[in-house]
């Protein structure tokens, strides 16, 4: 008797917070705005992006406004983990450890992780580094998987530092100050901060290939209605196109 009050209180309280969100219309999504072309300020300092034009539709679609928090990166997973957001949509990698943490969502984009190092670098791969220097060190934003798989390859296995920042930005600019040797990052913004900074180039062979989802957690009410309206926008071809609209066919 007791395990069934416990139950029936506990879906009164998921219902409870799903009228709640119904009736309030909007959902709080937290991100990193600092990732273009995923996540970025626009015309206006409006945040736009892949993530938040495709969350956008989602909301929309679902009949919901849509808030958005401005954090960083870091804070995402806890942030959702505690309630305090309904939703991160971030450039955010599908990793085991991470779905220990929270709920993903199917997955709308694949990224691909690669190095940036100085135009002059000679070197083809972060492994040329060690076997010239015996050493190396890196620059990745925190917490994102260039952070986690760069720590895994080359700080546990004594081959070399990793330096985290707040920001992909400032991982770049400390490898223009000759803080780092390279810095680890996905693609689409890595071309981005190479564009903008003279003296840099991306190293040919990706670093990692991965998987981007919507983190929720994991009593979320509104997951299953979320995660189905994306699936029929990815099939209807809104999802594409707003990819498309960030990255164009080169």
């Amino acid at each position: 008797m007791k395990k069934f009050f416990a139950m029936l209180i506990a879906a009164i309280m998921i219902l409870s917070a799903f009228a709640a969100l119904a009736e309030n219309g909007t959902l709080k999504l937290c991100t990193n705005v600092a990732f273009p072309p995923y996540e970025f300020y626009g015309e206006g300092d409006e945040p736009t992006g892949i993530d938040i034009e495709i969350a956008k539709a989602i909301c929309a679609k679902l009949g919901y406004d849509l808030e958005i928090v401005d954090i960083e990166f870091a804070q995402c997973i806890p942030g959702v983990q505690s309630g305090k957001y309904d939703f991160s949509a971030a450039g955010m990698t599908v990793t085991e450890e991470r779905k220990e943490m929270v709920q993903f969502t199917d997955t709308y984009a694949t990224g691909i992780q690669v190095v940036i190092v100085p135009e002059a670098c000679e070197f083809e791969s972060i492994d040329d580094f060690v076997e010239a220097n015996g050493t190396v060190k890196i620059g990745a934003q925190m917490a994102t998987t260039g952070d986690l798989y760069t720590t895994w390859d080359y700080e546990d296995e004594g081959k070399g530092t990793v330096d985290r920042y707040a920001t992909g930005a400032a991982a770049v600019q400390a490898l223009l100050a000759g803080k780092v040797d390279c810095v680890v990052i996905d693609n689409e913004p890595a071309k981005n901060f190479v564009a903008q900074n003279e003296g840099l180039k991306i190293l040919e062979s990706a670093y990692a290939v991965e998987d981007y989802a919507m983190a929720f957690p994991k009593d979320s009410a509104i997951y299953a209605d979320f995660n189905a309206a994306l699936a029929e926008l990815i099939a209807d071809g809104t999802v594409q196109g707003i990819i498309d609209q960030f990255i164009p066919a080169e």
